[in-house]
């Protein structure tokens, strides 16, 4: 999957940014042009792996760990807008810079971890997909898998027709997700002055729930869609001066906030659904997207069950082929080639494919696939400041000072909280806890 490169013939979405660029639009609509890759990057963020985290939160600990959801998605918002803001200035993704300015053995290093880190990812997302296929249709894990592949690869090939209508039905199954959410919320009657409240004053209580706000936070900014944002930016809308290069990362603000705002809105309807309907009928052990399905349904009847599943499923799909995409960016901005996408669609599978027919506990395997993307985090992070605070690379949408402090004490505050939850996760025990 590479990142589709401005034609010759410029197509409708091309001239309407043009139009906007040139001051002939303007109004809510100059933004529609400018709306897509933020939204294909905010996939990453309601992933399957977010809902057991959510979940479980919500069911222990009720509406008090909903600031760790806000604190999260204001800490994604900053690192996706710097990446869109890279490739918007140089034209370049956030790998192919890697490339040319660090040394071919740092390069080949990062590459090989983001890969696994892809991988990791892609693994992730295939098993929430597959899971949501089994309990929703019954259809068998194994043959799940590959009916989630087979949909993932359908969904890629929209690429064909350009970057427009693969933006489009990505956004819209984000928008799906967002719906199912609004239902949730309907059915589950969430106290929502505690909403209010939690969402904005800090609470710990404990060394489980401290452990607990780790996890929501750590397995928030995924390293794949980091590199992945700044290839979507890098030749979608071609800055023509430094002028244009200002107002493009303008709109792209924007819609990242948008975009971003309801990816954190279905984190917080996923959490504080849960404090409603498992925390406040005394199942407070949910730790699991199974479980909480077959707690669901006697709670809130078969109605909300599916709903869920049904959100889960085109979080699955949706993020699947993000993962995939971003692989494609990672390879061809390391390494300088892509390989076919039915051939990366295979390789992605494989390992799912061999946990499912070896009956492995997915909820284990998710578990070592977030330690894995944990370790390999900071890499891109810290890349990405390095690069976006150099003004000889970025030119005028070089950072401003206040924001290189605050993106570093995010990616000091994001390594410091993967190192507790790797520590934690192996055994590792805190004087507090």
């Amino acid at each position: 999957m590479s990142v589709p490169e401005t034609t010759v013939k410029p197509n409708k979405t091309e001239l309407a940014a043009r139009h906007v660029l040139s001051g002939k639009q303007k109004g809510l609509r100059s933004l529609l042009p400018f709306i897509g890759p933020a939204f294909i990057a905010a996939v990453a963020y309601i992933d399957p792996g977010n809902y057991a985290t959510n979940i479980q939160s919500g069911s222990q600990f009720g509406y008090r760990l909903l600031w760790v959801v806000v604190l999260a998605n204001l800490m994604a918002m900053l690192i996706q807008s710097m990446s869109a803001k890279l490739g918007i200035a140089t034209g370049k993704s956030l790998p192919e810079l890697c490339r040319e300015r660090f040394p071919k053995w740092l390069s080949v290093f990062l590459w090989v971890f983001s890969e696994i880190a892809a991988m990791g990812t892609d693994l992730a997302e295939f098993l929430g997909a597959t899971l949501g296929l089994y309990l929703l249709f019954h259809i068998p894990l194994l043959i799940g898998t590959i009916i989630t592949g087979i949909a993932t690869y359908v969904i890629l090939m929209l690429d064909r027709f350009g970057f427009r209508p693969l933006e489009k039905f990505i956004g819209a199954l984000v928008v799906l997700i967002g719906i199912c959410y609004i239902a949730e919320t309907i059915l589950s009657k969430p106290n929502f002055r505690q909403v209010a409240y939690h969402s904005v004053v800090p609470w710990i209580g404990n060394g489980s729930a401290m452990l607990l706000a780790v996890g929501v936070i750590g397995a928030t900014v995924m390293p794949h869609v980091v590199y992945l944002h700044s290839g979507l930016t890098q030749k979608r809308i071609v800055p023509k001066n430094d002028e244009e290069k200002r107002k493009i990362n303008g709109f792209s603000i924007k819609e990242i906030i948008i975009a971003m705002s309801l990816a954190g809105l279905v984190n917080l309807a996923m959490m504080y659904m849960a404090a409603s309907v498992f925390h406040g009928s005394g199942h407070t052990g949910i730790a699991d997207i199974t479980t909480a399905y077959k707690t669901l349904t006697p709670l809130l009847g078969s109605a909300s069950a599916a709903v869920f599943l049904v959100s889960l499923l085109a979080s699955g799909f949706s993020s699947s082929a993000v993962g995939t995409m971003a692989g494609q960016v990672i390879m061809q901005g390391f390494v300088g080639f892509t390989i076919p996408l039915w051939v990366r669609r295979v390789v992605t599978m494989a390992p799912t494919i061999v946990i499912v027919a070896l009956h492995v506990d997915p909820t284990k395997t998710l578990v070592i696939s977030q330690v894995v993307l944990s370790l390999v985090l900071p890499m891109p992070i810290i890349a990405l400041i390095y690069f976006t605070r150099r003004r000889d690379i970025m030119g005028v949408l070089v950072n401003k000072r206040w924001t290189t402090v605050l993106a570093s004490l995010t990616a000091v505050l994001i390594v410091m909280l993967n190192l507790l939850l790797i520590y934690q996760t192996f055994g590792g025990k805190l004087p507090f806890v």
